[in-house]
C-alpha cells in the first residue's frame, strides 16, 4: 500500500506559514528534499497552495522540485472552482480522508503533502498519514499558522535526523498511531 508523507518545513516555534521568511536554504534542504519527492508520485493540495503554485511552477527551472511537481498527479481538496488550467489536476469531490484511504490503495509511488498546511492538518486528524518530514529551522517565527494546531494526540517514531550546515534540523518521524495511554506523564 502507498504511504502518505507529510512534508513541510517549520520553525522552531511549529509555523508552517510563510517558511521564506525564516529560512536559509542550503545544499542539505535540496538533498532532503529531492530524496523525498524521489518516491512520490502524487500530491495532495489545498486550493490555495496549488493558486500559487499553479502561476510559478510551470514555467519554473528550479529542480528538481519544478520537474517532480509539474509531472505528479496532483489532488486538490476545495470545494471552490479552481482557476487556471495545470497539467494531471484533479479536483477532491467529497471527503477528503475517504478519497485518500481509496488512493493509497490504487497502485503507486508515495503520496506527499507540501506545503497545504490545512490538508495535512486534516490528514493527520483522519489518521491517514503514515510519516511526517520536518524540516526544522533555527528560529521561532512567533506568529502564523502552526503545523500542529488542533492535531489530535500522535505516536511517533524516529526515522532519521540530521542537521544541516545552516542549522535545519531534518527529522522524518512514523506515524504509528495514539500515544500509548500508560506511559509515563510529563511531570510539572
Amino acid at each position: 500500500m502507498r504511504k502518505v508523507v507529510v512534508y513541510e518545513m517549520v520553525s522552531l516555534d511549529g509555523v508552517a506559514e510563510g517558511p521564506d521568511r525564516f529560512f536559509t536554504w542550503d545544499d542539505a534542504l535540496d538533498a532532503n528534499l529531492g530524496a523525498v519527492i524521489a518516491t512520490q508520485d502524487t500530491v495532495i493540495l489545498g486550493r490555495r497552495t496549488y493558486q500559487e503554485w499553479a502561476g510559478y511552477w510551470p514555467g519554473s527551472d528550479m529542480e528538481p522540485f519544478a520537474t517532480f511537481i509539474n509531472g505528479a498527479d496532483k489532488y486538490v481538496a476545495t470545494a471552490s472552482p479552481l482557476e487556471g488550467d495545470w497539467a494531471n489536476t484533479t479536483v477532491v469531490h467529497g471527503d477528503l480522508v475517504e478519497f485518500v484511504r481509496e488512493l493509497k490503495t490504487r497502485p503507486g509511488a508515495d503520496i506527499g503533502v507540501h506545503a497545504s498546511i490545512s490538508v495535512a492538518q486534516a490528514l493527520l486528524a483522519g489518521g491517514v498519514v503514515d510519516e511526517l518530514r520536518l524540516v526544522i529551522a533555527p528560529a521561532v517565527a512567533g506568529s502564523g499558522r502552526r503545523l500542529l494546531d488542533g492535531s489530535p494526540a500522535l505516536r511517533l517514531e524516529p526515522i532519521r535526523s540530521s542537521t544541516s550546515p545552516s542549522g535545519s534540523l531534518l527529522v522524518d518521524y512514523a506515524v504509528t498511531g495514539e500515544p500509548n495511554p500508560r506511559s509515563p506523564q510529563a511531570r510539572d
